[in-house]
């Protein structure tokens, strides 16, 4: 019990402490509020319309998709299953610096939740969707390694029912008729080749099923978004006006943190809205992981994701041409986006290092050390980084902004 009393009077104590260093941490002008306002998470509104995937809120197929997430058999060694690398446990990412499928990828895997609210995914914005984002994986030889056609038998062998319930009947067809490794393949010839050997309307046939496979992983994908934090807690407090309560939320360097985030140090910039991204790309100066070949960002992404028969335009979209306007009017300027990668969410941040598209730190004080040293060298124009936009900050200001940042881990729910 004499162990119990002084541990309560200790936090007492260091709270009255804090209170004592920053006697103003709490009180909050009405501008700030209601920039508080917009990065609440009740702010974040009703799931956005998919116009391209008309299964997008169907029940029974993110049933199915869930199952298709966590179904190992949709790779080339029957070990990988898209929760390998976006794993429930770990905010549907996982804890290595890049992704490893078959082999290690390039980049780091990109939490899940909330992407249903993004028009780009992937770190590159490659794809225009969460189904044809769901695709990629499949067919990229270091991730699931197989094809769209392999992925046909499987659909054929194992969810038959679940399949033709949803979306109509399986091409009839057997494996001495079409060759489960023909994919559309520029990295392989061989592959490439047998691909081209099936009649046109088999291979729309094949894609269409394909396509079903995406959405029906992209209805279970939306399901899956973040819960309140105890910043949003915080912000709710201070929305009601309940100032009394606010010290028992947040100690008064986590408000401090607070202030600084939207304020000095400038993350607002681009971590804004209720899950703190702006959805852009940007190049901040990130050092090349060492052994890597020059990862070019964005930039040859808009190429691909225009060109890409699954997206909002294509002929396997369920929308019409006027519903893809992310798409019809994106920002096309390549020399802008060389080496900019999208901004993440910082939800849920303190439990998912490491950090940045390759993984390049593993801790949050790393990430904001390097914010600090490039917002030194920017206003001493030594930097060749095309956007870093944060405000200088002390090495104090650094612990109280990573205090704040750890407030905003909470919890993620997906349907069940």
């Amino acid at each position: 019990m004499r162990k119990v009393f002084f541990g309560i009077l200790f936090l007492y104590m260091t709270a009255q402490f804090s209170w004592a260093m920053h006697p103003n941490a709490h009180h909050w002008t009405e501008k700030e509020i209601q920039l508080l306002k917009s990065l609440w998470i009740r702010s974040l509104g009703p799931l956005p319309d998919s116009p391209s995937n008309k299964w997008a809120d169907n029940h029974e197929a993110a049933a199915l998709g869930k199952k298709l997430f966590f179904d190992k058999r949709l790779s080339a060694n029957g070990k990988v299953a898209c929760a390998t690398c976006h794993m429930p446990d770990y905010n549907f990412t996982d804890a290595l610096p890049v992704a490893h499928g078959l082999e290690d990828t390039t980049r780091r895997s990109m939490p899940m939740a909330g992407m249903a609210y993004s028009p780009w995914l992937f770190w590159d914005g490659r794809a225009d969707s969460l189904w044809a984002q769901a695709l990629g994986p499949f067919e990229n030889p270091l991730e699931h390694g197989i094809s769209r056609v392999k992925c046909l038998y499987i659909i054929r062998d194992h969810y038959r029912f679940d399949y033709e319930t949803l979306f109509g009947e399986i091409p009839r067809f057997s494996e001495d008729q079409v060759s489960p490794l023909a994919r559309p393949a520029a990295d392989n010839p061989k592959v490439d080749a047998l691909w081209k050997d099936i009649p046109q309307p088999l291979q729309i046939k094949i894609n269409r099923l394909f396509s079903n496979i995406g959405k029906a992983i992209a209805a279970y994908g939306r399901t899956i978004q973040y819960g309140p934090s105890k910043f949003d807690r915080y912000v709710k407090a201070v929305i009601e006006e309940k100032s009394d309560k606010l010290p028992e939320i947040f100690t008064s360097d986590e408000a401090v943190g607070l202030r600084l985030f939207i304020g000095k140090a400038q993350c607002i910039n681009c971590h804004n809205g209720p899950l703190l991204t702006n959805n852009d790309f940007h190049d901040v100066g990130v050092p090349q992981p060492k052994g890597f070949a020059p990862d070019r960002g964005r930039a040859p992404a808009i190429a691909m994701v225009r060109s890409s028969e699954f997206n909002c335009l294509g002929p396997y979209s369920d929308a019409k041409p006027s519903e893809c306007q992310e798409l019809r009017f994106m920002d096309t300027n390549i020399a802008k986006y060389e080496k900019a990668f999208k901004t993440p969410s910082l939800r849920n941040v303190g439990q998912r290092p490491p950090y940045m598209h390759a993984g390049q730190f593993m801790t949050l004080t790393e990430v904001l050390q390097f914010y600090q040293k490039a917002a030194k060298e920017t206003r001493n124009e030594t930097s060749n980084s095309l956007e870093i936009i944060h405000g200088e900050i002390s090495d104090k200001e650094i612990r109280l902004l990573e205090t704040f940042l750890n407030t905003l881990n909470g919890s993620v729910v997906s349907a069940q």
